[in-house]
């Protein structure tokens, strides 16, 4: 498999040319015969290392947008490095999400990215700004004809103040729209001119993923990716099912527990986190892990609030459940989090879970049973009510489910739509440029 994803026509043109010979360097009168992957296949894959990709973060920066394009871009093969801007590896994202970034930029200039990505965010926009490393490595960039790219108040706030937009077009969030050199392109969700790309915001940050996916690796590859993040096509599907349950369940503040686990899908975790903070709700993360900090699906590290046993005897009006695997069998595992789940059931209390998680998770704790849900298409079939499976957010009662990454962000406004209403739904999803 691996060998297929690398050995790519491209590819063996380019050997073949580079040796001046064709058929992988072959000589024309040799014989006719198969050959081993000892030699030639294994010389072409070395040739073809990943991509390496720069994504700095930073207090403030906005997590979504860093994390959805880290998790995309690590799902296409490439080699992604978190790195923060400060002196320490751990930041603080906008809506308060903890990442630990892989490296300090200061200590990447040496390296050679095929592509860099500022995420945006305020003030983390500012502060990539004022990274003088961070500034050098991008000029480098653009001096070298190697891609970079930014979204939201990056593109205007870093790119634009750097002069790496000049003479071209571009987009960013509609706030920072005046700061662009050229506006001419600013109402598109992503804007590509030659290697520089830029995007507009956290609803648009999927689409921007997968467009530099495909400018690393093009389209096949995109479609590949694609696949497995159960993207939006045509009208979101929502089916709802005792609805007057969710409606004495209303506090003004709703208190939000978030377990994560090593192994949980972080573009899911962090949507929910992100998305309920935006709507002014009280959000714990809390690992299920002995240590405060997890590792996720694609080697994102996040660090929790609290560990789930120091939260083991607090009220919360939902939980949700982020998926990802094994993350969802660290979760279903945790003896914790399995009392915490049964007393919110058995206290008619809301909680949900998306992708792999109401099947391992909440199915396997048996307190999804006389409740219709759905799943990431290939845990579906665990589930005990398959009427609804086809459904991207699925709502029956106080047991709120949702098929994987792509559907995360519509999950969350479903929440926010039954604790808050649709009217502060509707607020929400404007303020990242999301339609609901």
């Amino acid at each position: 498999m691996a060998v297929r994803a690398l050995v790519t026509p491209g590819l063996v043109r380019a050997v073949a040319l580079s040796s001046g010979r064709g058929h992988l360097g072959l000589s024309a009168d040799r014989p006719k015969r198969r050959r081993s992957c000892s030699s030639s296949c294994v010389r072409i894959i070395a040739m073809a290392s990943p991509k390496k990709v720069l994504v700095p973060v930073a207090d403030g920066t906005e997590e979504m947008e860093a994390v959805i394009v880290i998790d995309v871009l690590r799902r296409a093969g490439a080699h992604v490095t978190v790195a923060s801007v400060g002196q320490e590896p751990k930041v603080t994202a906008s809506r308060g999400v903890k990442l630990v970034a892989d490296a300090i930029v200061s200590e990447c200039g040496d390296e050679k990215y095929d592509l860099v990505v500022l995420p945006g965010g305020m003030p983390g926009a500012e502060h990539l700004r004022d990274s003088k490393a961070l500034e050098d490595i991008t000029r480098g960039q653009a001096q070298e004809q190697r891609a970079y790219a930014a979204i939201c108040a990056a593109p205007a706030v870093a790119l634009e103040s750097w002069g790496l937009l000049n003479g071209l077009k571009a987009t960013c969030y509609p706030s920072f729209v005046s700061k662009l050199s050229d506006p001419s392109s600013a109402e598109s969700r992503v804007v590509k001119d030659g290697l520089v790309v830029t995007s507009r915001g956290p609803g648009t940050a999927m689409e921007f993923a997968l467009t530099l996916v495909e400018q690393l690796y093009g389209k096949e590859k995109t479609q590949e990716v694609s696949k497995g993040l159960i993207l939006l096509e045509g009208k979101p599907t929502k089916l709802e099912f005792n609805q007057t349950a969710w409606a004495a369940k209303v506090p003004s503040k709703p208190q939000v527990l978030v377990p994560i686990a090593n192994g949980s899908e972080e573009m899911e975790a962090v949507i929910i986190i992100d998305v309920l903070r935006r709507a002014g709700m009280g959000v714990v993360v809390a690992s299920v892990e002995e240590t405060l900090q997890i590792v996720a699906s694609r080697k994102v590290k996040i660090e929790a609030d609290n560990l789930i046993g120091e939260v083991s005897s607090a009220h919360f009006d939902a939980i949700f459940l982020p998926g990802g695997m094994p993350g969802a069998e660290h979760l279903r595992d945790s003896k914790e989090l399995q009392s915490i789940l049964a007393r919110q059931a058995k206290d008619s209390r809301v909680y949900g879970a998306i992708c792999a998680s109401p099947a391992v998770v909440l199915e396997a704790n048996k307190i999804l049973a006389g409740k219709k849900a759905t799943a990431f298409p290939a845990f579906q079939s665990k589930l005990s009510d398959q009427s609804a499976v086809e459904a991207r957010v699925v709502i029956d009662g106080l047991v709120a489910t949702s098929q994987g990454p792509g559907t995360a962000m519509e999950f969350a406004l479903a929440i926010v739509d039954k604790f808050s209403g649709k009217d502060s739904a509707v607020k929400t999803a404007e303020a990242m440029l999301f339609s609901y």
